[in-house]
């Protein structure tokens, strides 16, 4: 059975409304009963969480431009004079939407309208705001969500992953199987996540910890700090240092204005570094096999174990402990590589 709420149904007795502060619902709609399985939700300048393994429900939270202290009275008035809010369940599906239903010549009367969806674990989600952050933690499933302002905070999330902010942070945790997050604008924080990792900000920082797989992280003017990555890593920047400690796999690491120092625990097929500006820095581990190819203004060369080919002050060319992995490292100014 359909069951579906418009404006001036919010007094029903389905729903719970109550005095707005920013702690407070304006509405809460219990879903226990609606065996939830697909979440839409589309508002025009709110915020957005949804939370896997709680109590199912919808809790709708309304707060005048600028944080204005707005009476439930007047926040029900502007609601049905300027805005549609429609909520609705339909075969395991929720709907949520907010949106003006025309320009608010006045900005000072204008809503945030935020919703905050609490249900079981096995449940995908599709989520865009104008303006508000998105936050989902604890799901299971395919995740698309997509901010024109806000950050976006991911926690605990297995499946497919898709999310994208115009100008907002990016933090992502504890999450598997297939990310991909894109910001325009702000910095990227990935931590103890696993499988294809995609990763890109056109000006923010990168800062990578604990992640294993299939690793694909770049900006476009920060720097980029990274440990304990195990798999194969490709990252770049274009105007900042790289910094990487604890690395096992492959790795491909570049910048255009900054100095970038790799420490591998281990190394896998392939070790590619560039700087275009500054000096780079490789430690690898004593008894690695490797094909090297190192080019700079000055090379410093101090590995253990054998080695055959050609040393000059700006190019090691040869073999250590008779070839093995391919490593290449190019830089305008110097490079050193040491056993670690």
């Amino acid at each position: 059975m359909k069951k579906h709420l418009l404006l001036f149904l919010l007094a029903s007795a389905t729903y719970a409304a109550s005095a707005q502060d920013n702690r407070t619902p304006y509405l809460t709609r219990s879903l226990a009963a609606d065996g939830i399985k697909n979440v839409f939700v589309n508002t025009s300048g709110g915020s957005i969480s949804v939370a896997g393994g709680q109590e199912p429900r919808l809790e709708v939270y309304i707060v005048g431009n600028n944080n204005q202290d707005l009476t439930k009275d007047e926040i029900k008035k502007r609601l049905n004079e300027d805005y549609t809010l429609d909520i609705s369940v339909h075969d395991g599906e929720l709907h949520a939407t907010a949106k003006q239903k025309h320009n608010i010549s006045n900005w000072k009367r204008s809503l945030s309208i935020g919703f905050k969806v609490y249900v079981p674990k096995q449940v995908a989600t599709n989520l865009n705001t104008s303006g508000g952050s998105i936050s989902l933690d604890n799901l299971t499933g395919t995740q698309q969500f997509e901010t024109s302002g806000g950050s976006l905070n991911v926690n605990a999330l297995t499946g497919v992953i898709r999310g994208e902010t115009s100008g907002g942070s990016i933090k992502v945790s504890n999450s598997k199987q297939d990310i991909n997050l894109t910001t325009s604008g702000g910095s990227i924080t990935a931590s103890n996540c696993s499988g294809k990792i995609k990763l890109e900000t056109s000006g923010g920082s990168l800062k990578l910890d604990n992640l294993k797989g299939y690793i694909n992280a770049t900006t476009s003017g920060g720097s980029i700090t990274g440990s304990q990555i195990d798999g194969e890593l490709i990252t770049g920047t274009s105007g900042g240092s790289v910094n990487l400690a604890a690395i096992s796999g492959s790795l491909d690491a570049s910048t255009s204005g900054g100095s970038v120092h790799a420490d591998m625990v281990r190394v896998g097929k392939y070790v590619k570094l560039e700087s275009s500006s500054g000096h780079v820095d490789l430690n690898v581990p004593a008894g690695a096999s490797m094909d090297l190819d190192l080019r700079a203004d000055r090379v410093t060369y101090n590995l253990t174990g054998t080695f055959s080919g050609e040393k000059s002050k700006d190019k090691v060319v040869g073999k250590v402990n008779g070839g093995g992995s391919i490593v290449e490292v190019r830089g305008n100014g110097s490079i050193s590589i040491s056993t670690r």
